[in-house]
């Protein structure tokens, strides 16, 4: 049976409520507009069904949100069961949905400040910021490389190279972060376990990179995620001091929990 034809304006509404469904894990519309290089009033336009994109801003959208143009067609939660970054049915069992379902509430949405040794620079620490979203069933993961660390591996320090993405799975005691940069050019896997805090905001765990075995580098290190929410009035006095840092600079409760003078095990 033929889907019927859908006027101009039902297309509008549809890609409208579905980009509105799409944005709602972003705390700032100003913010999300920039990193898809539209303009802000423009970007208004779509969501709320007034104007269409051209097709390569639609496309532009689409690849940023991971979806298809069903989006014009469909309500985004109904287009059906996200395929999730594990596609093959020979890890249904294994990596599935059940799998890649982390709940809310094992690991919230929103802004995370994190803290690690370095890997390229040694007695020196790292204090980052990463954002975690929802996209239908799956959680992902963003966040930049520092300027800094771009510059000694000899790859310009624009945002497009730093930028990574990735995401969360669940296992039994935790979950498990596998990151990597555009192009795949850089990789990393994480795992963090949820530590007892007045906020219970805390999560504690282990980084690794991929790179050659190299006994004047590290390639593990322990791992610490602090939950910051979306207050924007928290988190931009942190995003001013990311970076390499020395171990005193981090927050306190970072360096207890880092366990500097203890070896890995």
């Amino acid at each position: 049976m033929r889907t019927p034809a859908r006027s101009p304006a039902q297309l509008r509404n549809m890609f409208g409520a579905n980009l509105r469904h799409l944005s709602e894990s972003y705390p700032s519309v100003s913010s999300l507009a920039r990193q898809l290089g539209i303009n802000r009033t423009q970007f208004n336009r779509y969501l709320s069904g007034e104007s269409f994109p051209r097709p390569d801003v639609l496309a532009r959208i689409c690849d940023f949100f991971d979806v298809d143009a069903r989006v014009l067609l469909e309500p985004v939660d109904q287009i059906g069961p996200s395929s999730g970054p594990v596609m093959s049915g020979f890890l249904k069992d294994f990596m599935g949905e059940k799998v890649q379902q982390v709940p809310e509430n094992d690991f919230p949405s929103g802004f995370y400040q994190f803290s690690r040794r370095s890997f390229v620079k040694e007695n020196q620490f790292v204090r980052g910021l990463i954002y975690v979203l929802r996209q239908g069933n799956d959680t992902h993961i963003k966040g930049y490389e520092p300027k800094l660390a771009m510059a000694m591996q000899g790859i310009p320090p624009a945002p497009q190279a730093r930028e990574y993405r990735g995401f969360v799975l669940k296992v039994e005691d935790g979950v498990v972060i596998v990151t990597s940069r555009r192009n795949g050019l850089t990789a990393s896997m994480n795992f963090l376990n949820r530590v007892t805090s007045f906020e219970n905001n805390f999560w504690v765990g282990y980084a690794t990179r991929t790179a050659r075995e190299n006994s004047a580098s590290t390639r593990v290190t322990r791992l610490v995620y602090e939950h910051l929410g979306n207050d924007l009035e928290r988190v931009m006095p942190i995003a001013r001091y990311t970076g390499f840092c020395a171990l005193e600079d981090l927050v306190a409760f970072h360096q207890n929990l880092l366990q500097h003078k203890d070896p890995m095990r």
